[in-house]
């Protein structure tokens, strides 16, 4: 449960010995730490409660971490992966899922090594992480604003912030977390305010975009997929004249833009490119289990097995699925309705080069709202790597997605606010 506090707004009482701000995912588990280690720790959360991004996401399902070996968890760390490297050997995957099933909650590993409660609900993640604070006596306050990191010379002393009936207050304190969340799903209170306290502080913010969101292509037939969701394709990420990336897995269609793990995974490249300019494409191959011989050989088969007066449509449903069929006959420039018989060896083996690389041109990506985290950020060497403090001011910590750090899709990101919320809450008295 989450606690009372009548006033909304901190109460006279004993100094502080470090305020966080932001009661997400990397906040949460920076207080609980400090709590625990016998510090006073007030929890500052501008939303009406806390996690509010870690109760939606995975799908309301929460993918807590990946429990690959160390070496393979570093490899999809895609900026800063030496940076992250001290927080996640302080607090690696292992660590977190013995961490969430202390707090009781029981975790599977499934599909990819990724970890997800066993209830199939987010909320137990985010209510195990508030749990964690309230047990070790963090003071949590709701409703709160932080509109200032107080300094003195190059050393913090508190923050301002504007409490729920709008009165500007401040809170002197010899420490600071930062843990305000990128800019992602901004409904859930990650509107960029970490970034401006950094920046007023004198650290250089690395430019901020998307990252594991939906890509948009101009290819006409899309938005007639609906909500497809292609399985077992292998997709190739073409910039300019080149193919950069690789992924096979899950692709997706909706009204957000091509979606699905795959998708994802390329997103940060495409986004990088498409600020910068470059030509983007994603060709899909739907028959990665086939060389193109043994599929020709495949719809010959079909074919011959079909009656003469059997519609195209028919033998492209023996090879896609449903949504695709018309989208795919268009693409072809083949009547659905045409006869079987009517269709050319010329025309078949397009069939045959579309089913192994289906171009899909990237001519946008998807906002903010709908990006699964921030790329860009805090810059990390200008962060101490075995504390989280800034080497700039004194007493001041990030923790979280505010950092210039972001992964592929799979758990790590949650576990990079994990490990670095754990450290820079690791603080002496």
């Amino acid at each position: 449960m989450e606690q009372n506090n009548p006033t909304n707004e901190p109460a006279e009482r004993k100094p502080y010995d470090v305020i966080v701000v932001g009661a997400g995912a990397a906040g949460m588990m920076a207080a609980g730490t400090a709590a625990r280690n016998g510090l006073r720790v007030l929890l500052l959360e501008k939303m009406e409660k806390s996690g509010r991004k870690v109760r939606i996401t995975g799908k309301g399902r929460c993918n807590v971490t990946n429990a690959r070996p160390p070496e393979e968890f570093a490899s999809q760390v895609r900026t800063n992966a030496a940076f992250f490297a001290t927080a996640f050997a302080e607090f690696n995957n292992r660590a977190a899922i013995r961490f969430f099933e202390r707090m009781g909650v029981k975790l599977d590993i499934e599909r990819g090594e990724r970890v997800f409660p066993r209830s199939g609900k987010a909320w137990d993640i985010a209510n195990a992480l508030l749990d964690y604070c309230v047990e070790n006596g963090v003071k949590i306050v709701y409703n709160t604003r932080v509109t200032e990191i107080m300094t003195l010379g190059s050393r913090v002393f508190g923050v301002r912030y504007v409490n729920k009936r709008g009165f500007e207050r401040r809170e002197e304190c010899p420490r600071v977390i930062v843990a305000t969340g990128g800019v992602s799903y901004p409904g859930t209170g990650s509107t960029g305010d970490g970034y401006a306290f950094a920046a007023d502080l004198g650290h250089t913010i690395e430019a901020v975009r998307p990252s594991l969101t939906p890509l948009v292509t101009s290819h006409p037939q899309v938005p007639h997929m609906g909500r497809l969701l292609l399985r077992n394709v292998r997709a190739a990420l073409w910039i300019d004249d080149e193919a950069v990336r690789e992924e096979f897995g899950e692709l997706g269609f909706s009204e957000r833009g091509i979606e699905g793990a795959v998708a994802l995974r390329m997103s940060r490249d495409a986004v990088d490119a498409l600020i910068e300019g470059r030509r983007v494409k994603l060709v899909v191959d739907l028959k990665p289990a086939l060389t193109e011989e043994v599929l020709r050989e495949r719809i010959r088969r079909e074919v011959a097995e079909m009656a003469p007066t059997e519609l195209f449509a028919e033998l492209l449903r023996k090879l896609v699925p449903k949504p695709m069929v018309i989208p795919l006959a268009e693409e072809l420039d083949i009547h659905s309705r045409s006869y079987v018989e009517k269709i050319t060896e010329a025309q078949f083996e397009r069939l045959v080069k579309v089913l192994k690389g289906l171009v899909l041109p990237v001519t946008d990506y998807a906002p903010f709202e709908y990006a699964v985290v921030t790329a860009g950020g805090v810059r990390c060497d200008e962060v101490n790597p075995y504390t989280m403090e800034s080497l700039k001011v004194r007493g001041l910590y990030f923790a979280g997605e505010v950092l210039d750090l972001d992964a592929n899709t799979g758990g790590y990101n949650l576990q990079i606010a994990f490990s670095t919320g754990r450290l820079a809450g690791m603080l002496k008295k």
